[in-house]
């Protein structure tokens, strides 16, 4: 709509936060730059403006027209066509009346100065490879994979720096905003999130291809089928077993399965509705599965929107379970056992030596979750730095162990962070030959 119309409208989005994290004006100037949007936005942190628009979900849409006058209003996603039609008979009214004001307004963007501070920008996701000693660093804002060795020196990079949704070898491939990564062999998959897609990284021939979606959003929560005519909607978490490989479908907030030989991608868990429902797994639901990890026997979900940490079989035999949280609008940060546990919005999940360790996002925290008695404690740790200042991570995407070492995507601070689990102590490794697009 900003590009058809870029005269006649003016975006403003009105953020109405829900958890305590996105209160702050600070965090949705790191949300502006990562996510690339230009348009104002207005810090509505106690919800004074959803409530005098009667906004009860996200997102709604409202068109006002030049005179001030509120002229229709939406509760949806897939609002273009619409909206379109609204504006092209707004515009040819209001230019009649002569009280369309077609001058461009001055937006001031936000500053990106902190880009220039380290080659990567918002990394997602990360995946270490102990066998391969390598690591594979999603630069979602970058919209390219990094790959380095275990101590950060580059092996190759895939994608050009600029989001689209190109197949190729990897200097001329794109994505767009990429998230989950797993690994099999000498395939490296990716969620493509903001393309709606899943794309396969050839290691030997450093080509790209894709593999699932059709590039669009899809809408049908329920129709499974050859992988490339199936719609996605923002595949975040990935978890590759033998020729399985699970999809956490945020966007559905379901789990999903593609069969890496026969091609087929179908839904595996979650009715499509946005709750905490444990159960059958055509009944469970999920509010936007971010990260998942698992022993081999269990899949484990970081449910982030419900700030819970799920559990279903991969042999598909048992329910869906939570092992800690309670619902969409129950959050904190409490440690504990089973129910009495809080998380706020925890984006990833790793299995390593009979524990799970999440990131608890919104805490910018890393805690540790015994998935047999539901026990959650907070990790003790200390920067390797004595000298550092500032926090030890700012809102942490994407984890993995790899060796009894961490290895941690801290989004908003733009870096990989080391987390030595024998001595505790978190250093920031040093990229070595990497650089910005």
């Amino acid at each position: 709509m900003e590009k058809k119309y870029p005269k006649q409208l003016v975006v403003i989005g009105i953020h109405s936060p829900k958890f305590d994290s996105e209160k702050q004006s600070s965090s949705i100037r790191k949300a502006m730059l990562r996510y690339e949007i230009n348009h104002p936005v207005v810090n509505d942190a106690n919800h004074g403006l959803s409530a005098a628009y009667r906004a009860s979900s996200w997102p709604t849409v409202y068109l006002i027209d030049p005179e001030g006058n509120l002229v229709g209003a939406m509760a949806a996603e897939k609002i273009f066509d619409v909206v379109d039609k609204a504006l092209t008979k707004l515009i040819k009214v209001h230019k009649a009346r002569k009280t369309l004001n077609e001058e461009l307004l001055p937006f001031q963007k936000e500053n990106a100065a902190e880009k220039k501070t380290s080659p990567l920008f918002f990394p997602g996701k990360v995946l270490a490879d102990a066998e391969g000693k390598r690591l594979f660093i999603a630069d979602s804002t970058h919209h390219r994979i990094v790959i380095t060795d275990l101590e950060g020196a580059q092996i190759a990079v895939a994608g050009t720096g600029t989001p689209g949704r190109t197949d190729g070898a990897f200097a001329k491939a794109q994505f767009s905003d990429p998230q989950g990564l797993a690994l099999r062999g000498n395939s490296l998959y990716v969620a493509d999130r903001k393309n709606n897609l899943i794309r396969a990284l050839d290691l030997k021939t450093s080509t790209v291809k894709t593999i699932a979606g059709t590039g669009k959003q899809g809408l049908d929560k329920y129709r499974g089928g050859p992988a490339l005519t199936i719609g996605l909607n923002s595949p975040w978490g990935l978890f590759v077993q033998d020729t399985k490989l699970f999809i956490g479908m945020a966007g559905h907030h379901q789990i999903w399965v593609q069969d890496l030989v026969k091609g087929g991608l179908f839904p595996l868990a979650g009715n499509g509705m946005e709750e905490l429902v444990d159960g059958p797994f055509a009944k469970a639901a999920f509010a936007q599965p971010s990260g998942l990890g698992s022993d081999g026997k269990f899949l484990y979900v970081a449910d982030s929107e419900s700030s819970a940490i799920r559990v279903l079989s991969l042999d598909s035999t048992g329910p869906v379970k939570t092992l800690v949280g309670k619902g969409l609008m129950v959050w904190g940060d409490k440690d504990g056992q089973g129910d009495q546990v809080r998380l706020q919005h925890p984006l990833d999940v790793v299995h390593h030596k009979g524990k799970l360790y999440l990131l608890d996002t919104y805490n910018h925290k890393i805690k540790e979750l015994d998935p047999r008695t539901r026990a959650c404690v907070t990790l003790d740790l200390k920067d390797a730095d004595p000298k550092a200042k500032g926090p030890l991570f700012d809102e942490p995407g994407g984890l993995s162990i790899a060796d009894d070492k961490m290895y941690v995507a801290d989004t908003n601070a733009h870096r990989i962070r080391v987390v030595d689990l024998k001595t505790n102590r978190v250093s920031t490794l040093s990229l070595k030959g990497v650089e910005s697009p």
